[in-house]
């Protein structure tokens, strides 16, 4: 079993472990506590053997799809907690994707001022990424994400069996997240080098699914070493952000409903690979090279038709954004991103697909 600690200069530790298969045996992880199971309806079908290791009146399911990641959902969860009275002893438990875990993170960093919380993600995306790192939250009419808060999970419990259940459109939506991994890399300051661009490079999707677990774990250990570094997102943890200004933009013009998040920061990847190319940053080798894994990996397929100035607009209420300028991060060589905020919006507007 592959186990990896995040352990931070504010003495909070957040264990992750790795493993096929671990997901039978999760009450090996569990302590003499109440333990509150956060899931979605979609889950709670597919796995009735897991949610029945959880007290009934202490199961929360919520409606399946990012729509639904939003206060309504939070309150809804918050009076369930409370209605069972949750003890600040106790331990909210998320199985599910990035919706379920990001609205668990913080329905835990919440009630009663903060209790114990375990990520068990079953998507690909939640595997290599929102599981990880402690960004809870949930959407506004304003944007994605911009109400929430960081709060590490206890535990983390990655089994990549939960894989098997995904259909083609769940596995490209992380693939979208892991071709950004691949992109960040050498910015991670991580003590292992993956080689994850050369990996995705000479892979083909089938390919990829053969390769899921060393892809997983290098994804993992990228983000705990950012995270590590850098908890509370002051300068290192942005590098985390490629693609991610563009992507909520268009998630929140389509109200989450047209474009996975997965598809969206491939979009966003694209975009800012167009923007370091158009300002000379990159050179043409690297930026075709780029192209050439969102293509062949078929991450953009739907046709972007929003008006730029409302793209624009969207991203101008980033959380991102530091005296009304837009931070952007773009590629500046092979693995390599640098974060700009002196970007002019004509640069930016070319750079929309």
């Amino acid at each position: 079993m592959e186990k990896i600690t995040i352990s931070s200069n504010e003495n909070i530790k957040s264990e992750i472990f790795i493993e096929n298969g671990l997901i039978n045996s999760v009450e090996d992880f569990f302590e003499d506590r109440k333990y509150f199971l956060i899931t979605n309806t979609t889950l709670n079908k597919l796995y009735p053997k897991i949610v029945k290791k959880f007290d009934k009146k202490r199961v929360i399911v919520i409606k399946d799809g990012e729509k639904y990641k939003n206060i309504k959902t939070y309150n809804y969860i918050i009076n369930k907690l409370l209605k069972e009275k949750i003890e600040r002893r106790d331990c909210i438990v998320a199985l599910g994707g990035g919706v379920v875990g990001d609205l668990a993170g913080f329905c835990a960093s919440s009630v009663l001022r903060g209790v114990k919380l375990i990520q068990i993600p079953t998507t690909l995306l939640a595997m290599c990424d929102s599981s990880i790192g402690g960004k809870t939250g949930f959407n506004s009419n304003y944007g994605k994400n911009l109400i929430g808060s960081f709060y590490l999970a206890d535990k983390v419990i990655i089994d990549t069996d939960f894989l098997n259940t995904l259909n083609e459109y769940e596995y490209k939506c992380g693939l979208g997240e892991i071709v950004k991994y691949a992109l960040i890399e050498k910015s991670c300051k991580n003590e292992i080098n993956y080689n994850l661009l050369d990996v995705l490079s000479k892979y083909q999707t089938q390919d990829v699914k053969k390769e899921i677990n060393y892809i997983v774990k290098a994804c993992a250990h990228l983000k705990s070493r950012v995270v590590e570094l850098d908890r509370l997102e002051g300068n290192l943890r942005k590098v985390l952000n490629f693609g991610h200004t563009y992507a909520h933009a268009i998630e929140t013009l389509s109200d989450y409903k047209k474009f996975s998040h997965g598809e969206a920061v491939a979009y966003g990847i694209k975009c800012a690979s167009k923007l370091s190319f158009n300002l000379g940053i990159i050179d043409r080798d690297y930026y075709d090279r780029i192209i050439y894994l969102l293509n062949k990996f078929q991450l953009i397929q739907k046709e972007v038709k929003y008006k730029k100035e409302d793209i624009i607009k969207i991203m101008k209420q980033d959380k991102k954004v530091e005296n009304q300028k837009i931070n952007l991060l773009v590629p500046t060589a092979p693995a390599v991103v640098g974060l700009f905020d002196n970007i002019d919006l004509p640069s930016i507007e070319a750079s929309l697909l």
